[in-house]
């Protein structure tokens, strides 16, 4: 790779750092959802020498859940950054073909039926929808910026 493609890869604004951060977010996400959902399952009791069992188990609900929020946001995203490059437009319209697109093909062939994939397509496509259209937001840009100290100084205690 030549130093231009290098530097397009380490932008954060690139499709790919996008897609990438999506993916290895959902699979933190998903193996942090898929250890919550191990413990409410019936893991068999684990014994003083025998903690196997139950330790797989919890691994592969922990792996599984972490691969398909993965595949999930990783398609989302990438699939909502093509769109948005082919039609040069930002609109609602990118993040529904995107939701519809990774939900069809993730969860459809999970669940090994097609209209499975089309249920879960427009479940996404019309979630992503509503949330572009409301315009709501994990963050709001208010101005302000937020630091772990503060840069004020504190009043002197004065004795009376």
């Amino acid at each position: 790779m030549d130093p231009t493609e290098l530097r397009e890869l380490a932008d954060d604004a690139s499709p790919m750092m996008k897609t990438a951060k999506a993916a290895t977010s959902g699979l933190v996400a998903g193996t942090v959802w898929g250890t919550v959902v191990a413990t409410w399952y019936d893991v068999p009791r684990v014994e003083r020498s025998v903690a196997l069992p139950g330790l797989v188990r919890t691994a592969k609900l922990m792996g599984n859940y972490g691969l398909t929020f993965a595949a999930i946001s990783g398609i989302y995203i990438g699939v909502e950054q093509m769109v948005e490059k082919y039609r040069m437009k930002k609109d609602f319209i990118n993040g529904a073909v995107g939701g519809f697109v990774a939900g069809a093909s993730v969860l459809g062939f999970k669940g090994r039926s097609i209209s499975t994939a089309i249920s879960a397509g427009a479940a996404l496509a019309f979630t992503s929808a509503v949330i572009d259209i409301g315009g709501q937001t994990t963050r709001v840009d208010n101005g302000k910026e937020y630091l772990p100290y503060t840069t004020e100084k504190r009043p002197s205690a004065t004795h009376q």
